[in-house]
C-alpha cells in the first residue's frame, strides 16, 4: 500500500524534474528570474569539482551527490536538501550520472539577515533541533519544503507575478528550515554574539582580505577567543584549519580570475598574495588536479 505522503512527494517531484529539464534541455547551471534560485543539470562521470559554495539549500530532485570540506564527506541524494550555512570551499562529484537520468537541484541562496529576524519572532529551539554543528547540513524534504521548491519554479513560467509572489515563498522556506531539524545550526551561524557567529564572521573577514598575510591570533582576538579555542570552532564549522582556508580561498580567486577574466597565471599568483609562482603553482595543482595554464583551458573551454 502507498502512503498518501509519499504518495504526494513523489508527485511534487516528479513535477519539478518536469519542470527543471525542461529549463534546462542541456546540463549546465542557470539562474533564473527568481532572485537567488538556481536549476542545475549535471552528468559528468567521474568528474570531481571544486567550488567556493555560499549559504544556501539545494533540493535534490534527481540523483544524487558527494561533497568533500575538509577531511568530511557529505552524501546525499533524491529526497534529501543540504545546507550550506556559510562560505566554504568543497569538492564534490555527482554519484551515477547519466544522459537518461541526470543530478538535478534546485539552489535558493540563503538570506542572513532573513534568517535572524525569523529567528527572533520564533520560539526557542526544541529538544530535537541539534545545536553548533559544521557548515553543511542533510536533512530529508518533506512535502511542504519540496512544495515550495515548486512553487518558486512553477513562477518561471509567470514572470508578472514574481516580485510579489517570489519573496513570500522564499521566505516560507526560510521558516521551514529554522523549524526544522538544522535550524539551531542555522540559528547560531547567523546570531551576532554566538561562537558559530563570530567564526561566521571571521570568514567573512578572510574572504575581504584574502591577499593579506595570516595572522591566527588576530583572528582570533578579533572572534574575543583563545587561539585555541578559535582553531577548535573553525575547524567544527568548515572542516580546515584557519591557514587551509585561506589557502584554498587564494587559490579559489586565482581560479576565478584565470578562468573568468582570462589572467595568465603568473600574474594571478601575485594578485591573490602568493610571493614565489613556484609554490602557487604546486599548491595549486594539489588542489584542483591540474597545472593552473591547463586547468585554465579545460574549464574556459567548458564553459564555452
Amino acid at each position: 500500500m502507498i502512503h498518501p505522503v509519499d504518495d504526494e512527494l513523489r508527485r511534487i517531484n516528479g513535477e519539478l524534474k518536469r519542470r527543471i529539464l525542461r529549463h534546462l534541455p542541456v546540463p549546465g547551471k542557470q539562474a533564473t528570474a527568481v532572485k537567488g534560485l538556481t536549476l542545475s543539470r549535471r552528468q559528468e562521470i567521474n568528474k570531481a569539482d571544486n567550488c567556493f559554495g555560499t549559504p544556501s539549500v539545494a533540493a535534490i530532485v534527481q540523483g544524487g551527490k558527494c561533497a568533500l570540506i575538509g577531511d568530511r564527506e557529505y552524501r546525499y541524494k533524491e529526497g534529501q536538501f543540504c545546507i550550506t550555512g556559510g562560505d566554504l570551499p568543497s569538492a564534490f562529484y555527482i554519484l551515477h550520472p547519466s544522459e537518461e537520468k541526470p543530478f538535478l537541484s534546485v539552489i535558493l541562496d540563503l538570506d542572513s539577515q532573513l534568517i535572524s529576524r525569523l529567528a527572533m519572532e520564533m520560539p526557542p529551539a526544541s529538544e530535537k533541533q541539534g545545536g553548533r554543528g559544521g557548515g553543511l547540513s542533510i536533512g530529508e524534504l518533506d512535502a511542504d519544503l519540496l512544495q515550495c521548491f515548486l512553487r518558486l519554479v512553477e513562477l518561471l513560467d509567470k514572470p508578472e507575478q514574481i516580485r510579489i509572489r517570489a519573496p513570500m515563498v522564499i521566505r516560507e522556506i526560510h521558516y521551514l528550515l529554522l523549524a526544522g531539524p538544522q535550524g539551531e545550526s542555522l540559528r547560531q551561524l547567523n546570531t551576532l554574539g554566538t561562537q558559530s557567529n563570530m567564526i561566521a564572521q571571521a570568514i567573512s573577514w578572510l574572504k575581504d582580505n584574502y591577499k593579506e598575510p595570516l595572522h591566527v591570533d588576530e583572528l582570533a582576538r578579533r572572534a574575543n577567543m583563545s587561539s585555541s579555542t578559535f582553531h577548535r570552532h573553525f575547524k567544527e564549522i568548515t572542516g580546515l584549519s584557519p591557514l587551509q582556508f585561506h589557502k584554498q580561498l587564494r587559490l579559489h580567486e586565482a581560479q576565478r580570475l584565470m578562468v573568468l577574466e582570462n589572467r595568465k597565471a603568473s600574474s594571478v599568483s601575485l594578485l591573490v598574495g602568493y610571493e614565489s609562482d613556484t609554490q602557487f603553482n604546486r599548491e595549486y595543482k594539489r588542489l584542483f588536479g591540474e597545472p593552473p595554464y591547463r586547468d585554465k583551458l579545460q574549464r574556459q573551454t567548458f564553459l564555452q
